[in-house]
């Protein structure tokens, strides 16, 4: 396994992590509320990420626009990619199995 596919292999693998702490979550929240703090949460540490390389608040307020483009940018990206990959296997991700079906 190359370096690239051991990355790839653990970033699918903290995805994975996060959307089973999400769908855990689903057991006591309503769905808007989980996907809610999901992004909160996103943000948040996306901040705090950022917040790292820089050595005062002015220096964040200096490259502020950029890097909230970049981030959305990558939102957007993915968002995107899945939002594609639902459209083309939702009956295949959507489709109840037949005991939850009234007849």
């Amino acid at each position: 396994m190359s370096e690239k596919d051991n990355d790839d292999a653990q970033f699918l693998q903290r995805a994975d992590a996060q959307i089973d702490l999400a769908n855990e979550q689903l057991k006591d929240s309503p769905r808007e509320g989980v996907c809610a703090s999901i992004m909160f949460a996103a943000a948040r540490f996306n901040v705090w990420t950022n917040a790292c390389d820089l050595q005062t608040g002015e220096a964040m307020q200096e490259q502020r626009e950029g890097a909230i483009a970049y981030f959305t940018e990558q939102y957007r990206l993915m968002l995107e990619h899945h939002m594609d990959d639902y459209v083309e296997n939702f009956a295949k991700y959507m489709t109840l199995p037949a005991e939850n079906i009234d007849a």
